[in-house]
């Protein structure tokens, strides 16, 4: 356990911390910088540890909630309530494109995120080339916002 207490066992926490739903860089920046990682740091690790699950989720969650409807109805409730919620803020995107999944997206609250947008992206069978860049630019809002807060907090303790 000695080498999460390290600068590189710092940096993967924060990763982590960063591909995690509902976590993502909103909870990953203040992690980083509670750690003693400089915040400048902490939100570039965060942004790219919240873009890796990304185009996975675009190209895969379909075919994963297949297979999840298949396995049993406990997990078909848990794939209907997700497609319920990407059902819900779909309304967004559809209205704004492109700008409406990077509000989606930037927002740092609970049911928002890269995770949600990328559902989202996957139910309405948005390309890659079309879906990353505004998930992109909206993880980079959402860090901004995050790291304001987080900075400010931090500056006070």
């Amino acid at each position: 356990m000695e080498f999460l207490s390290t600068f590189t066992g710092k940096l993967l926490i924060t990763l982590f911390w960063s591909m995690v739903p509902v976590i993502e860089l909103r909870g990953a920046i203040p992690i980083g910088t509670a750690m003693g990682l400089d915040l400048w740091l902490s939100i570039v690790i965060s942004i790219i540890g919240n873009m890796i699950p990304v185009p996975f989720i675009i190209v895969f969650i379909r075919k994963i909630f297949e297979w999840m409807r298949s396995k049993s109805q406990k997990l078909d409730k848990v794939v209907a309530a997700m497609e319920a919620k990407a059902k819900k803020n779909r309304a967004v995107v559809d209205r704004y494109k492109f700008w409406g999944l990077v509000i989606l997206v930037a927002i740092p609250l609970p049911g928002t995120g890269a995770w949600t947008g990328a559902l989202v992206a996957a139910m309405m069978e948005m390309r890659l080339k079309d879906a990353v860049p505004a998930i992109f630019f909206g993880v980079l809002v959402a860090g901004i916002i995050v790291a304001t807060v987080t900075g400010g907090i931090f500056a006070f303790l």
